[in-house]
């Protein structure tokens, strides 16, 4: 709701689409830097804690956001660096909540606790922007990040709510920074982790991006105004929930691979097909199958890592995992927001489709096909990604 909201406050006061992507671009850019603090702390210090501190910091940067529109003094340079802060948290939010996902279940329930966490967000992201499409219209940007702000006094309470079993913490040598190298190293070395994180990281770079240009489709393109954005969001979010109940229902977690790689290619034939789409209904049915296949290769990455990582590890590597999934969706806000500027979001969003497709064609040959055939296939990739 709030990030529905501030995309659409920072479009309505400067219908900029290089502004759009520079506000993304704030919000993402401190996971790209600091995520390997977050990991390091995850790994150190207790992880319940670390998690209550960040939805309190989050909620108190709602409340700020909320107390700045109402009062009629905010401007675009004011999201973008409340956007910024709340990159800032999240940097340290991600690493440290999924690493902390193993400590509430048996490791033999964490993909589908994955799963369910997914989904769980992502129906989020169904309600969120539609309430936050009502609420624009209704009485302002305002009162979304209001609601956000107390929402967050739910999710603190459940929290501190909890009774976690107190895990061995082993002392650690070296900085942050040799923390995140090692955790790289661990993730690069093997080639599962490898091939899904890389190809996670292209969707990230340039699928994903399509969410920056919403408010220029829902406004330019297809000429819906706020409501139509809601909409827009809320399809995807529909199709995320899908995505995540489909894997939570999953008996067996054998052939990542092969989801994988084809939940990537259609996600990428969506995104061509919604950038020239100029029918309304149209686009909302190809971004729910989009927001499907997203959150279905998220959650396979997901599941991948968790499964092969050792606990000690497990912060680090989930610092890998959001730099490279998270932390490089800056870099593509301000590549989109240039290139848009220059030929517009259609054409923008159509090339990055393109791109992200022929990288799974890519993965499809060097991974999928070698599995299949069976030539000389490294044993770490039967065990990890499987058939």
């Amino acid at each position: 709701m709030q990030t529905a909201a501030q995309l659409w406050l920072v479009y309505e006061l400067t219908k900029s689409a290089a502004l759009l992507g520079v506000f993304g671009f704030a919000n993402q850019v401190p996971i790209l830097f600091l995520a390997s603090i977050g990991g390091y702390v995850g790994d150190r210090y207790n992880r319940h804690l670390g998690v209550i501190w960040t939805q309190t910091a989050s909620m108190i940067l709602a409340f700020i956001l909320a107390a700045l529109t109402f009062t009629k003094i905010i401007n675009a340079w004011e999201l973008i660096f409340i956007a910024f802060l709340v990159g800032v948290v999240n940097a340290f939010d991600v690493p440290i909540r999924q690493a902390f996902l193993v400590q509430m279940v048996v490791k033999e329930d964490l993909p589908n606790a994955i799963a369910l966490n997914s989904s769980i967000f992502n129906a989020a992201r169904v309600v969120g922007p539609a309430i936050a499409a009502f609420m624009l219209a209704w009485k302002g940007a305002g009162w979304c990040f209001l609601l956000n702000g107390a929402s967050f006094l739910a999710v603190i309470g459940a929290l501190l709510a909890m009774r976690i079993e107190k895990r061995e913490i082993k002392p650690q040598d070296g900085s942050p920074l040799q923390s995140l190298i090692q955790g790289f190293r661990y993730a690069m070395n093997d080639l599962p982790m490898r091939s899904a994180l890389l190809l996670l990281s292209m969707l990230s770079l340039l699928g994903l991006q399509y969410s920056v240009f919403l408010p220029i489709f829902a406004d330019e393109v297809l000429h819906r105004g706020p409501r139509g954005f809601g909409f827009l969001m809320s399809a995807a979010g529909v199709g995320a929930v899908f995505g995540a109940l489909h894997f939570a229902a999953r008996t067996s977690y054998k052939g990542l691979a092969r989801w994988i790689a084809a939940t990537s290619a259609i996600c990428a034939v969506g995104l061509v097909v919604f950038s020239q789409s100029r029918i309304f209904w149209l686009s909302m049915a190809v971004l729910l199958v989009v927001g499907f296949c997203a959150t279905v290769q998220m959650a396979a990455t997901n599941t991948t890592l968790q499964n092969r990582v050792p606990d000690h590890l497990r912060g680090r590597i989930m610092a890998v995992y959001a730099t490279m999934f998270m932390g490089v969706q800056p870099i593509g806000s301000l590549l989109a927001g240039g290139v848009a500027k220059r030929i517009g979001a259609p054409y923008t969003l159509a090339a990055f489709g393109t791109l992200c497709l022929v990288g799974s064609m890519i993965f499809i040959f060097l991974v999928v096909i070698r599995l299949d055939r069976g030539r000389q296939a490294p044993e770490a990739i039967q065990a990890g990604l499987g058939r």
